[in-house]
């Protein structure tokens, strides 16, 4: 589901947002970042005005540092960690991408896409910095990944991780399309004869619901990106700090840390390739 609205779009998070989560407020929460639309994990959101305002400081402060070629995560008010499964593995197990970023028109002008560009290329060519890091090659042909935005750049995992690593992620149709026409569905077969595990067989659910359907065993995979973990500072402190003086520096305050599950589908990939 797209996390924002828009031309063509019946229904999207904000929206639901602002209908299911509003409760006692006078407000509906308000969207700080988003995900793409078949990507997973933590989503942040402002409950009030003052805390959306708070939030969105944080999250161009993220942009603002790599911009200025501070690639230092350990310093960083903000960190977020995705998971991905790759095809392939890359040259080196961790290193940082530094890529610019910007769009351009195919199909005669029917849709667009990102792809990596040099500045002298495109006037609207965006600094665009990633961390990656090897959690677990594979010796089936995949990888897990663990990748960090350093710039919040539309589709910017997804471009780095196929067109600089040359590893498209699984379940990516715009950005690894060339490796997916290839495409080859995971069998039990492909596993070492040697193991004595089982793959993990399927939940059946009520009502004929599959939520683990998607993963590599499929003829269609669902994108196998997820935002896992995000460290940020502990925004009640901050909007306290900021109602007392407009100067908080917001990198002394405490730190939450974040952690979402695997989804189903990249759960069920995971079991497997380690079964």
């Amino acid at each position: 589901m797209p996390v924002q609205g828009g031309i063509g779009i019946r229904r999207s998070i904000d929206e639901l947002a602002a209908t299911c989560l509003t409760y006692d407020y006078s407000e509906p929460p308000r969207l700080v970042h988003r995900l793409d639309r078949d990507s997973s994990g933590i989503l942040v959101m402002g409950r009030t005005q003052t805390s959306a305002t708070v939030l969105h400081s944080i999250f161009r402060e993220k942009t603002f540092s790599a911009s200025k070629e501070d690639n230092d995560n350990e310093k960083r008010i903000l960190q977020r960690w995705y998971w991905a499964l790759v095809v392939g593995t890359p040259r080196c197990s961790k290193g940082v991408i530094s890529a610019p970023l910007g769009k351009v028109v195919v199909d005669n002008g029917k849709s667009d896409r990102i792809t990596v560009v040099n500045n002298d290329q495109i006037m609207s060519a965006q600094h665009a910095v990633t961390r990656y890091q090897v959690i677990k090659p594979s010796c089936h042909g995949y990888t897990w990944l663990k990748l960090s935005p350093l710039t919040g750049r539309k589709h910017q995992l997804r471009v780095h991780c196929a067109e600089v690593l040359g590893t498209p992620i699984v379940g990516d149709y715009k950005y690894g399309w060339q490796t997916h026409r290839k495409w080859k569905q995971f069998h039990p077969s492909d596993l070492s004869k040697d193991s004595n595990e089982e793959i993990p067989k399927e939940k059946t659910l009520h009502f004929g619901l599959d939520l683990e359907s998607g993963s590599i065993l499929e003829k269609q995979p669902r994108l196998h990106l997820h935002c896992k973990e995000m460290t940020l500072p502990n925004v009640s402190q901050a909007i306290q700090k900021v109602q007392l003086s407009s100067g908080c520096d917001v990198s002394k305050l405490e730190t939450l840390k974040l952690v979402a599950p695997l989804p189903s589908h990249m759960q069920r990939s995971w079991d497997v390739l380690n079964s």
